[in-house]
């Protein structure tokens, strides 16, 4: 009930009291004015109670309206909202997919990279077994020297009409080698061949002496091969450096004696007839220009002599 309804209840109550009161105690002018009142007051308490159910007749049919609309708008987001679920849903089942193909992407690169690592540490082992090679070659030179102060002695004299500072091809000079113990290769059924990417490669050195350093180790192969085999002899360059790879494919040494191959007067478990002086005098040559000189070799696997010369080395 409304504060207007409640004031015009009360008024008409009082009224209707003050009616009854007249009646019995005061004038007939008095009864009808209470009547009055009363009436007009109950009239508008009537009044009020059909107003404010009209307002709220209308309010409410206002509201209904309002809720209408609201869920007609409500109605209208969720659809939308349902449209957006369903793209967002097939963009997901996308993202899915391509999670899908990274995932398996991701597969197949960790394999890579484990393989890749393999790979790298491999390559550090094999780094460090060279770096230990390099080391033990050095030290073992460094050696050798100590021990073998009179290897400048087994040094050939300079090629005579010469003044040991020549220019000289190389690859030239190892096919003269080659072609002057032709007859002993034959008979030996040692196959030699020169091998090079090009047709010259210049290094300053005399020319007598590299085809002494050639002629010994070709000679050292018909010696020891013992059967029919191959020599072949590679040469090649990198930056300012003559690199020469000589690999036969003969019965070979144990790798405990290769290390010794170039050692005055060394002859190993296969020795035969000589005096053990023709790599002895060819490493002589090879450290006189600044080069290194190594041997590689194992039973039945042949032997391989690596030299490394700088292309301007000493005269």
């Amino acid at each position: 009930m409304s504060g207007r309804q409640k004031v015009f209840l009360i008024g008409s109550c009082v009224f209707f009291a003050a009616t009854i009161y007249s009646m019995f105690f005061l004038k007939l002018i008095f009864i009808i004015i209470c009547f009055t009142l009363h009436s007009i007051f109950l009239l508008l308490f009537c009044y009020v109670c059909y107003s404010d159910q009209m307002d709220k007749e209308i309010s409410l049919k206002t509201y209904h309206q309002e809720v209408g609309m609201e869920i007609a708008e409500k109605e209208k987001e969720l659809t939308e909202a349902k449209g957006q679920v369903k793209m967002k849903e097939s963009l997901l089942e996308q993202v899915r997919s391509q999670i899908e193909v990274l995932r398996s992407q991701n597969t197949s690169f960790k394999n890579e990279a484990t393989d890749l690592h393999s790979r790298i540490r491999k390559l550090e082992e094999e780094k460090k077994e060279k770096e230990r090679e390099l080391q033990n070659e050095r030290e073992e030179r460094d050696r050798r020297k100590e021990e073998n102060q009179d290897y400048g002695a087994l040094l050939p004299p300079i090629t005579e009409g010469g003044e040991g500072r020549e220019t000289v091809n190389i690859i030239a000079v190892a096919n003269q080698a080659k072609n002057s113990l032709l007859n002993e290769a034959k008979a030996a059924n040692l196959h030699i061949t020169v091998s090079s990417a090009v047709d010259t490669l210049l290094v300053t050195a005399d020319q007598g002496r590299l085809m002494t350093l050639f002629r010994n180790i070709i000679d050292n192969s018909i010696k020891y091969m013992k059967r029919a085999g191959s020599l072949v002899i590679t040469i090649s360059t990198i930056g300012d450096d003559i690199f020469i790879v000589l690999k036969d494919t003969g019965e070979g040494l144990p790798n405990e004696e290769t290390k010794y191959i170039f050692e005055l007067n060394y002859q190993g478990s296969n020795r035969i007839s000589g005096n053990g002086l023709g790599l002895a005098q060819a490493r002589a040559i090879v450290e006189y220009y600044g080069g290194t000189i190594y041997a590689k070799s194992t039973v039945g696997n042949g032997m391989g002599i690596y030299i490394q010369i700088p292309a301007g080395g000493k005269v």
